[in-house]
């Protein structure tokens, strides 16, 4: 199967009621990891790289392993995502190189740190639209700015989705899906508590769902920081600053409310780490490097699969035929912005 549009499956997962898990990678073994899980589970799936990961592993590599896991899985619907745009140069260079999701994140400047405001946000991701859908291309916006710094991404300050000015801005830019602040962080340390309704405002989601029920909702930041992946990479010598994450059941209620992008990073990360500490831990003279490898992969397969089902999106794989980006295309051309 092709790599298909993330509004498909956006579309697809709104229809079906439940929400579709976007799992940042860099290297083949997380690829590896997340498409087994999606094989297993019989899920479609969102794979998305950030500029450090396109930096890391190089745009051709990144772009073929990508390729090879659309071939190797052909039953899995899957879209490569653009993860934090920082500009619309870096969108249409992913678009360019073959990605059929961007996101344009216009709450921060090119500096990906600095805040901008709201007139500049809806310029960029206007401009990111518009190049986009003539090629078919799923464009996600963002609107409000997360806590927490993660792969140089973040200001660190945290500005919670208007419901109002973000019904202005889907309108004014035609994004197809819209992040939203609601007291969510990158990175392992998210919240020092247990998240309740006054560090993390599920509100704001149901507002915005009821204004703009055809835009899908996507929540960054959304690793649950699960205390017994953390307990283990301590366990077997490492060192993790990691607070209370996102629980499963406020992720949920999410996609009860017009979620349908989970942003899951920090998880996988802690999986493959756990899984890689353990073993040079047990077996120090394991010294061929397929090794760590091999034990990375299966802890990534192991934390996405549990995700894919608490989701709901497990058993949807085979749900639909994918549309190509030329009959998107068609369709936004002709002011159709869904493909269902």
């Amino acid at each position: 199967m092709p790599l298909v549009t993330m509004r498909q499956l956006l579309d697809e997962a709104a229809a079906g009621a439940y929400g579709v898990a976007a799992f940042n990678v860099n290297n083949m073994e997380q690829i590896q990891g997340i498409m087994d899980a999606a094989q297993e589970t019989q899920s479609p799936v969102i794979v998305q790289a950030s500029r450090g990961a396109r930096s890391y592993a190089g745009d051709r590599f990144l772009y073929h392993l990508m390729l090879a896991a659309a071939e190797t899985y052909p039953d899995i619907p899957v879209a490569l995502h653009q993860d934090h745009g920082n500009s619309p140069e870096t969108c249409i260079s992913a678009i360019e190189l073959g990605f059929t999701s961007v996101m344009m994140d216009g709450s921060l400047a090119e500096d990906a740190k600095t805040p901008l405001d709201f007139e500049a946000n809806v310029a960029v991701t206007k401009q990111v639209v518009d190049y986009a859908h003539e090629r078919g291309v799923t464009v996600e916006g963002e609107l409000g700015t997360l806590g927490g710094i993660e792969d140089g991404v973040g200001s660190g300050e945290v500005h919670l989705t208007d419901p109002a000015q973000a019904e202005e801005f889907v309108e004014r830019t035609g994004v197809d899906a819209l992040a939203v602040a609601i007291g969510t962080s990158h990175g392992a340390y998210k919240f020092s508590r247990e998240p309740d309704g006054d560090v993390l405002d599920m509100e704001i989601i149901e507002d915005i769902h009821r204004r703009l029920p055809d835009t899908h909702i996507v929540m960054h930041g959304s690793s649950s920081v699960p205390a017994e992946l953390v307990e283990r990479v301590r366990a077997a010598g490492g060192e993790v600053d990691a607070g209370f994450g996102v629980p499963i059941s406020a992720i949920q209620r999410g996609i009860e409310h017009g979620v349908r992008k989970v942003n899951i990073d920090t998880d996988g990360r802690l999986a493959m780490t756990a899984a890689m500490r353990e073993l040079f831990r047990d077996k120090p003279g394991d010294w061929d490097p397929r090794g760590p490898g091999k034990a990375a992969r299966a802890g990534q397969k192991l934390i996405c699969m549990q995700r894919m089902q608490e989701l709901g999106m497990a058993g949807h794989a085979g749900d639909y035929e994918p549309m190509s980006l030329q009959d998107m295309a068609a369709r936004y051309a002709a002011g159709v912005r869904t493909a269902v």
